[in-house]
């Protein structure tokens, strides 16, 4: 009788992207406290060794999940800054930021604040993670902002780091409000609004 483990080498019979992406928008709609490991199982179609076994644990699931959806975002991010002035580059930024975030392709709102902007002590780890997505988006806004002081582009007594901090800080507000149901046709006149606050600072 054979002692061989039939399963030893087996391939997995299902797509790790595909059940990550399903668990991100587990993570999303319920954030990770809120997200159960019946839901999760049932959502990526795997049972709970396969999930320990491909992915460790609940929260490794979760810092894979949120560095993809990371990726996306802040290539969003970058290429929003790519428009030639810092002026241009800060609309661009919301106005992407609006859209994203009432896109029916997904859960309404943002991950990285849904995900767990509070959570309890045992789930620390979360939190952090998540801010230092927002914080990346930041330094990304940041440094965009530097260059356009060394280009001449924004006024030398301008903060760039506090203006940074500002369209981020409004961007997490939309993401607030799209969770909550804000149109996008309402978070875009909200843009508008912050654009206008912003045009006496143009050189």
């Amino acid at each position: 009788m054979s002692t061989e483990n039939p399963s030893i080498g087996r391939p997995r019979a299902f797509d790790e992207q595909t059940v990550l992406d399903r668990a991100t928008e587990v993570f999303w709609r319920h954030g990770y406290e809120g997200a159960s490991m019946t839901a999760l199982t049932t959502a990526m179609g795997i049972n709970r060794p396969s999930l320990y076994a491909t992915f460790g644990s609940k929260e490794q699931l979760f810092e894979r999940a949120f560095a993809h959806y990371r990726e996306t975002q802040l290539a969003k991010v970058r290429a929003a800054l790519e428009q030639p002035t810092a002026y241009a580059a800060i609309e661009a930024f919301l106005r992407s930021s609006a859209d994203g975030l009432t896109d029916t392709d997904h859960p309404l709102g943002c991950l990285s604040i849904q995900g767990g902007l509070a959570c309890s002590p045992a789930n620390a780890r979360v939190s952090e993670v998540l801010a230092a997505g927002r914080a990346a988006n930041e330094d990304a806004v940041a440094q965009r902002l530097s260059r356009a002081m060394r280009e001449g582009d924004l006024p030398p007594d301008v903060d760039h780091r506090a203006l940074a901090r500002f369209a981020v800080a409004l961007s997490e507000g939309l993401a607030v409000h799209a969770a909550a149901g804000t149109s996008r046709e309402d978070l875009q006149a909200s843009v508008t609004i912050a654009m206008r606050a912003l045009a006496p600072r143009r050189p």
